[in-house]
């Protein structure tokens, strides 16, 4: 008798920075989701497609639920929070805190009432003892009734692989819903975009708020060698932002564009000349057209 193949889609669900877009990355087995020790670095909801035999598992990983303060923040609050009663799983991620916090009872609550199935995943136990897992484990299952329970480490890999293959036992049989290869369905301008924000939120970690955001300006292959040119552009909030991003004489915005470079010419699989410009744009996660030239729809 033939084994049905079986498909469908997983949303990762959880505070913000609890390690989602870092599993992601570990399960789709390439970086399809930028990251960083800081909450709300994911804004979008990026799709990652994870390929095995007998299987395929399309991966959401959504914005961290959190309180908005902005209309970004409603709209990545929104983004999390919507169609996931249409998901064949969700994947509850939380840190091993032993105590739930009141994020965790918010999300908890929201995803008791739908109809998929709901797993949780204790993330990060790379970095606490066995009594303090269990502990956590104990503390969550007060919470809410949950189909399994899976402590992992998404940064070393300890039980992704069982994870996965737990999924894949878990989904309805159904068709493969993307070819072969093919690991996102994201636009190469929004990946490319997002690998430059990311070295702009690890070079400047705490000192630049929020209000960062990258625009594909142009993109043009050489067609006789193998080079890409890309010119972006950085926004910021504040004119005085600009400096935190140039630096003195040039000298952050120089580190930012050559690790920003290094990141796409992985991706693209040529060399890279990149121009990157900075310029301030005041209260742009306020404006709805901006939001919308970002990509977002508020």
């Amino acid at each position: 008798m033939t084994t049905p193949y079986r498909s469908g889609f997983v949303a990762l669900v959880g505070r913000p920075n609890v390690g989602k877009s870092t599993l992601l990355n570990r399960l789709v087995g390439r970086k399809v989701a930028i990251t960083a020790n800081r909450p709300q670095t994911t804004r979008n909801r990026i799709t990652g497609v994870c390929h095995r035999d007998g299987f395929q598992a399309v991966f959401l990983d959504n914005p961290g639920i959190h309180r908005p303060t902005h209309t970004l923040n409603r709209i990545m609050v929104r983004t999390a929070l919507d169609g996931l009663g249409e998901m064949d799983l969700l994947l509850f991620m939380v840190e091993p805190d032993r105590t739930p916090g009141g994020g965790d009872r918010y999300i908890a609550e929201a995803l008791s009432g739908l109809a998929p199935p709901v797993w949780l995943l204790v993330n990060k136990i790379d970095t606490v003892s066995r009594g303090d897992l269990l502990a956590t484990i104990d503390a969550f299952k007060d919470l809410a009734t949950f189909d399994e329970v899976f402590p992992i480490s998404a940064h070393t890999g300890d039980n992704v692989d069982a994870l996965l293959h737990a999924v894949g036992r878990r989904l309805p049989e159904g068709p493969e819903y993307f070819p072969e290869g093919m690991v996102t369905d994201l636009p190469e301008d929004f990946v490319l975009a997002e690998l430059i924000r990311e070295q702009v939120i690890r070079r400047l970690r705490e000192e630049l708020p929020y209000g960062v955001a990258v625009r594909l300006d142009h993109l043009e292959e050489e067609a006789d060698r193998p080079l890409t040119r890309i010119t972006a552009t950085i926004f910021v909030e504040r004119e005085n932002h600009k400096g935190m991003v140039i630096g003195a004489k040039g000298s952050v915005l120089k580190a930012i564009g050559t690790e920003a470079r290094h990141a796409i010419e992985r991706v693209l699989g040529t060399a890279v000349f990149l121009d990157l410009r900075v310029t301030a744009s005041p209260n742009w996660r306020n404006e709805v057209g901006r939001l919308r030239a970002f990509g977002f729809e508020p």
